[in-house]
């Protein structure tokens, strides 16, 4: 029986870390965090029984056994990549790779996905789930759609449809908006509160508390209660006719969806001003 090999992944930790000389280095190129990386270099260090770097208070140092090691790998590492380049095909060329938020994706990209993909045949999306501004860093994407405040998103960032959020319920919901259960999304800077204060409402139903727009308005759209969103999703939803407003009162968000392309690409840069004209549609 052949020797099981050590998972790939833990090469490709030793390469990298053994490059950078820092584990914290490897982990931003390869897309991983500092820990996992660390930890697949220890697995690797345990499975061959020597150590490979000398830990340092800035920085790693590569042992006997890691310098013998490492030209190996490379070596390895280089004939795989060079064994696929030539099945890359061409929509894999151009390629578009969007790191972006659930909501977003559903409520927004997933709805007119088909028409783009009409109109741009050549063109491959490749969507990648993120929220917070740790994971946007470690994808490595062309294009991020991003939620956040102005400054989070930087200037040059795009902000996608309206600065408001409405208050939405079910179409099939009849009950009147002061029976309703509120549902609540946490870790933003505006909601019910600021709501209440604005329209001078007091709000006396129950609450259930979600983590995102996407999340607070499945649930509304389900008839579990209304929900205050992102204009952005709130919008198309309301197209879509899944949702009706079940108050008019909205408020100014300070956090919005924005967008901003990391890789100036003729392919990424159609799939830019395609979202930000569907987004000008809300």
């Amino acid at each position: 029986m052949a020797k099981a090999l050590p998972p790939l992944n833990w090469f490709r930790a030793f390469e990298a870390s053994a490059r950078r000389l820092s584990f914290t280095a490897a982990a931003e190129e390869i897309g991983m965090t500092q820990s996992a990386v660390s930890q697949q270099v220890k697995s690797l260090e345990l499975r061959l029984g020597v150590p490979l770097f000398l830990r340092k208070a800035r920085g790693l140092a590569l042992t006997d056994d890691g310098r013998r090691l490492l030209p190996q790998v490379d070596s390895a590492l280089q004939t795989l990549a060079g064994a696929t380049d030539g099945y890359q095909s061409a929509n894999a060329r151009n390629l578009v790779t969007v790191s972006t938020s659930v909501s977003v994706l559903e409520w927004v990209i997933a709805p007119a996905l088909a028409a783009f993909q009409k109109a741009h045949p050549d063109i491959a999306l490749r969507f990648i789930s993120a929220v917070w501004p740790d994971e946007f860093s470690r994808t490595q994407a062309d294009v991020e759609i991003r939620f956040g405040s102005r400054v989070q998103a930087g200037a040059s960032a795009i902000l996608l449809g309206g600065d408001r959020l409405l208050a939405l319920k079910g179409t099939h919901a009849s009950d009147a908006f002061s029976t309703l259960p509120v549902i609540e999304t946490v870790g933003i800077s505006d909601g019910w509160q600021a709501w209440e204060k604005q329209e001078g409402v007091t709000i006396t139903t129950t609450k259930t508390f979600v983590d995102s727009y996407g999340v607070a308005l499945t649930l509304a759209r389900n008839g579990a209660g209304v929900c205050l969103v992102n204009a952005l999703l709130g919008q198309h939803a309301m197209q879509a006719g899944t949702v009706v407003k079940a108050h008019e009162g909205t408020i100014i968000a300070n956090e919005g969806y924005y967008l901003s392309v990391m890789r100036d690409t003729p392919a990424s840069q159609v799939f830019a001003n395609w979202i930000t004209e569907l987004a000008a549609q809300s």
